[in-house]
């Protein structure tokens, strides 16, 4: 995939680096657009594609988020240390040390949508446009959702899964070849994976510190700390134009999403008939179709 072209590097978050790249020109007239990555403790590689949006004059901003990827590892840190608000920070950190804090827009995905509505309900400034990408709004209701779509997985897989979660084996390879039948269906649907999307998994794999903590051991296994999180109360106060996208067939269902639709003033919701977890990957030419008519209309 040819991209255009980048400057890279990192920022003082504390005593930590957060590791960036820019596409395009960030003194352009249109904001810059902010990505921020799922997991939590994914990494900004299977976002790439959207680095395009330079070529429409928003300049674009990919990050790692502390933990992973380029940025400072911490393997040893407790789960204290990993929470909302470090990350929340480490955000607002990044806007500002690179100078776009007075015109931005962020596109969230997964997990990194909900740490992006959380940031818009602070109202900064400079907030121009929320994108919330296969988000839910609340763990406890996503956690519902997940046990009804396990329950119509082919029989016998559900069982599988259900044994070693309680047998605490979930790295067993009985537990992974049952977990991909959940992935084949409701996290990404195409036969070939991106090398792009290939490398965060990668990632995580290396390095499993932030997801095994805050989320668990698999993405429709959430035992980890955000597990009774929620951004419901929080999403009446944004005040930005919001796009809200999903896949007909994602793991995080209409049901999970509905909150964003029902409580942010200013929404509008896209669904991809033909998409799981990633629309920008598995219908990568309408998701950018959407995504740029959505960015005009902020003009």
């Amino acid at each position: 995939m040819a991209l255009p072209p980048s400057a890279r590097g990192t920022v003082a978050f504390g005593p930590y680096r957060t590791w960036y790249r820019v596409t395009g020109d960030r003194t352009a007239a249109r904001p810059t657009v902010v990505l921020v990555h799922g997991g939590p403790g994914s990494t900004h590689d299977y976002l790439l594609s959207l680095a395009a949006l330079a070529e429409h004059g928003w300049p674009v901003v990919h990050y790692d988020q502390i933990g992973n990827g380029g940025s400072t590892h911490l393997p040893q840190a407790g789960a204290d240390f990993w929470t909302v608000d470090l990350f929340l920070d480490e955000l607002d950190n990044l806007v500002h040390a690179l100078g776009i804090a007075d015109d931005f827009v962020l596109l969230g995905q997964s997990w990194g949508g909900m740490l992006s509505s959380a940031y818009a309900a602070r109202r900064p400034k400079g907030l121009r446009g929320l994108v919330v990408a296969d988000s839910p709004a609340s763990y406890p209701l996503w956690r519902k959702e997940l046990q009804e779509l396990r329950a119509q997985l082919p029989p016998g897989v559900n069982e599988t899964l259900l044994a070693h979660e309680a047998a605490g084996s979930t790295d067993s390879p009985e537990y992974l070849e049952a977990m991909n039948v959940f992935y084949d269906r409701h996290v990404f649907r195409l036969p070939a994976k991106p090398t792009e999307l290939t490398a965060s998994l990668m990632e995580i794999a290396n390095d499993p510190t932030v997801y095994f903590t805050m989320n668990g051991p698999s993405e429709f296994h959430v035992v980890g700390t955000l597990r009774d999180w929620s951004v419901t109360d929080l999403l009446p106060r944004i005040e930005v134009p919001t796009l809200l996208v999903s896949g007909r067939h994602d793991e995080v269902t209409v049901g999970a999403v509905q909150p964003y639709f029902d409580l942010i003033p200013d929404v509008r919701w896209e669904i991809f008939e033909e998409s799981s977890h990633g629309p920008h990957l598995e219908e990568p030419e309408l998701f950018m179709k959407v995504l740029v008519e959505y960015l005009r209309s902020l003009d």
